[in-house]
């Protein structure tokens, strides 16, 4: 075959891409948004073992374990997901690299998918990798593989930072061969690989030494370059994205894009500077690159100029270097968006979680503590029943000290708790285990977990409860008897599809006096495409409540019909995918289900 040939691919791809070319064997992650395209697109190459691990830190585990045995090893996942990943992660940057080794962080400016918006560069330099940060999907796959080639060189993990628009914007990338790296074994040195106090005092040291080493290979490595505007006294300094976008306004400044942004060669940064009376450091998020020059005792700006959250466009550049007084007009017009309907997100069509979240707000329970998943979008209307959404699995360490700071408050309200079953698998577990230390008998908790056996909101992943579904997954973990055998002695399970059954049970739960459990399944509708006759609206019995427009189903809305002046509910039959639902709430049994298809292929509505 060629030797190289071009494509266009995402930010995601292209790092996928590199990790193959660059010989790499082993690539985890946990699925989040917005790097879960990267193993997505891994589990491609034959060559690569690839898996979508329990959770961030497992996932880093696996990753380590490849790298001690000579492979060439990636770990994936959203900038939170490091949070997650940090306990062995500050203890395996003592160690020696065998296999190259790196760590690729999503982040999120302007939170499009995130509860934060942290800056992984700090957390890369608080952890003593090397941080790289590319700018298009060429360099996304570049720096990949030269990622490999330094992280073995100078014995250092690395760390690719890259942001959600890079990840899935696309651009041209030339695509080559891969390289087949023999492996060498593990190292059975112990001292080198058991961080036990006496060796990790050493370890220090190391630290210390090849961060230097790496400093001294910033210098003149083609990662960094000066692009040198004759007859100017400014100088931008930039990387990532922000290249881009600065090229595109073809500002009159002289630009030092960097692409390996930690460490920052001192000796070289202040070579460049010199030559320069302004210099502007332009950068989303935090002033990370700013607070390295400055100390370096290089005078910059940078923060004071531009925003220090959310994306910065063209028009967020311009008038930043504006009020910097780099240019002297703007060229770029406001942008004024018309006026359009506010739209929340909404649970799809068919989700289960749908009637769980219908059930609870008749319920009228006022203290629901959300978690991570689809299902926070409950928070939203039309439920509007999370009054906490913090982090993965968070939910149930929080119920425990509501109910007992409430209890020693005299305070007996109930408490209900929500969780997915992806988010159980990857933190939820410990925290069910810890309820049972010191549990009160009397304390009102119900915990409803919502099991539709697949990480749904990055896409329909599989988790540990996917293999009760599907064959093909080798995870077959029954959530009920798990925790059961944990030792809870009240847990009950129900298909969340049953509306009325669900709620007999779930309005019971929330009444009884002590903790319970209940597990409320059915398939994720979009992941295992539930598709049943569907139901339609008779308006001559319809009563225009709205009861079932309430659920917030897609293809629910009200609407005319011939010869009768109210307003009735109506069912987009193209949407529907006979849930049911609609039909369970109804008050008067005005929406039936249709026919199975005929000779033709079609439904029949009576």
């Amino acid at each position: 075959m060629d030797k190289s040939t071009n494509k266009v691919l995402t930010g995601n791809q292209a790092i996928s891409r590199g990790f193959y070319e660059a010989g790499g064997i082993i690539a985890t992650s946990y699925p989040g948004s917005p790097t879960v395209g990267i193993i997505e697109n891994t589990k491609a190459y034959e060559d690569v073992y690839s898996e979508f691990s329990t959770n961030e830190k497992v996932a880093l585990e696996v990753a380590i374990g490849g790298s001690f045995n000579g492979a060439r090893s990636m770990v994936a996942m959203k900038h939170v997901g490091m949070n997650i990943a940090l306990d062995p992660l500050m203890t395996f940057t003592e160690t020696p690299i065998n296999g190259g080794f790196l760590l690729v962080s999503g982040d999120d400016p302007g939170l499009a998918s995130s509860q934060n918006e942290q800056d992984n560069r700090y957390l890369g330099k608080f952890a003593n990798m090397g941080i790289l940060d590319p700018s298009d999907s060429q360099e996304a796959k570049d720096y990949t593989k030269k990622a490999f080639e330094v992280s073995e060189e100078l014995s250092i993990p690395m760390m690719l930072r890259i942001t959600s628009r890079l990840c899935h914007s696309r651009s041209i990338v030339n695509v080559e061969d891969r390289v087949d790296i023999k492996q060498s074994g593990m190292d059975r040195d112990w001292k080198k690989f058991c961080m036990i106090p006496a060796n990790s005092r050493g370890s220090q040291y190391f630290i210390k030494e090849r961060i230097e080493k790496l400093e001294e290979y910033a210098y003149d490595t083609d990662l960094n370059r000066l692009e040198n505007k004759d007859g100017t006294d400014t100088l931008i300094i930039t990387s990532g994205l922000m290249y881009n976008n600065l090229k595109e306004l073809d500002i009159d400044a002289s630009i030092w894009k960097l692409g390996l942004i930690y460490p920052i060669s001192a000796k070289k940064a202040k070579e460049v500077t010199d030559k320069f009376n302004k210099i502007i450091v332009l950068e989303e998020m935090m002033p990370f690159i700013e607070n390295e020059l400055k100390l370096m005792g290089i005078k910059c700006e940078g923060k004071k100029y531009f925003s220090f959250t959310g994306e910065l466009d063209l028009k967020d550049i311009e008038e930043g270097l504006f009020k910097a007084e780099v240019i002297k007009d703007k060229s770029i017009e406001e942008i004024k968006n018309s006026e359009t309907v506010v739209r929340h997100p909404v649970f799809c069509t068919g989700c289960p979680h749908r009637s769980t979240f219908d059930i609870l707000k008749k319920a009228k329970t006022k203290l629901i503590v959300g978690d991570i998943g689809c299902y926070s979008l409950a928070a939203l209307p039309p439920f509007e029943k999370s009054n906490s959404i913090i982090s993965m699995g968070a939910s149930i360490g929080i119920t425990k000290g509501l109910s007992k700071a409430m209890k020693a408050d005299g305070n007996t309200e109930p408490i209900v708790a929500v969780i997915g079953d992806g988010t159980f698998f990857h933190s939820g577990i410990p925290s069910f285990i810890n309820l049972l230390h010191q549990k009160g008998e009397d304390e009102n908790i119900t915990i409803v977990v919502l099991d539709n056996r697949t990480t749904a909101m990055t896409g329909g992943q599989h988790n540990g409860s996917s293999g009760l579904y599907n064959e093909g997954d080798d995870m077959k973990v029954g959530i009920k008897t798990l925790l059961e055998n944990i030792g809870f002695d009240r847990v009950k399970e129900i298909n969340q599809y049953e509306y009325k059954e669900a709620k007999k049970l779930i309005d019971g739960e929330i009444g009884y006096d002590g903790l319970s459990v209940i597990v409320v399944n059915g398939p994720c509708a979009l992941k295992y495409k539930l598709e049943k006759p569907h139901y339609y609206v008779d308006p001559n019995i319809c009563i225009g409540c709205r009861s079932c427009i309430r659920t917030g189903c897609p293809p629910l809305k009200m609407k005319e019909y011939e010869g009768i002046e109210k307003l009735k509910s109506s069912i987009d039959s193209d949407m529907c995918v006979g849930c049911g639902v609609c039909a369970a709430v109804c008050p008067v049994d005005a929406i039936k289900q249709s026919k199975p298809k005929d000779g033709d292929g079609d439904h029949i509505d009576n």
